[in-house]
């Protein structure tokens, strides 16, 4: 049952990006080239909500679906970790016109070409797996 739960929340998840045209490479396109607010209203819109969603799960100890804490564990401070990565993650997103969560939602509106650049996420994301270890974190 839960996981049609999460399924159903994805799904509503996926139309709201595509008709929040976040997943749109134009609307992408224009953001990159400081063209229009659009896409950077829906980022900053996110960030706060998360802010807040965080927050309120920290001051009232919220639960999980299973009934368990949920523990933040705050992250290791380090600014060259954090720009070398959101460096790659943008060229990446620039790139590839999508970040991974339109990606899926570009593939369910019939874009098929978008193929190529999950296998390549997936394709990055395996030989990360083999290299972290030896990556200064």
């Amino acid at each position: 049952m839960r996981s049609i739960i999460y399924l159903l929340i994805g799904i509503f998840f996926g139309i709201v990006l595509f008709k929040s045209e976040a997943a749109s490479w134009f609307r992408i396109y224009e953001m990159f080239q400081f063209a229009s607010f659009h896409m950077y209203g829906i980022i900053g819109s996110a960030v706060g909500l998360g802010i807040i969603v965080i927050q309120l799960i920290k001051r009232y100890k919220m639960k999980s679906f299973n009934g368990e804490h949920i523990t933040i564990i705050p992250k290791d401070r380090s600014f060259s970790r954090y720009m070398i990565g959101g460096i790659l993650f943008g060229l990446g997103w620039a790139l590839a016109g999508a970040c991974p969560g339109p990606m899926f939602v570009l593939l369910g509106s019939g874009y098929t070409s978008i193929i190529i650049v999950i296998l390549a996420a997936i394709l990055g994301t395996f030989l990360y797996g083999f290299v972290k270890d030896k990556l200064p974190h």
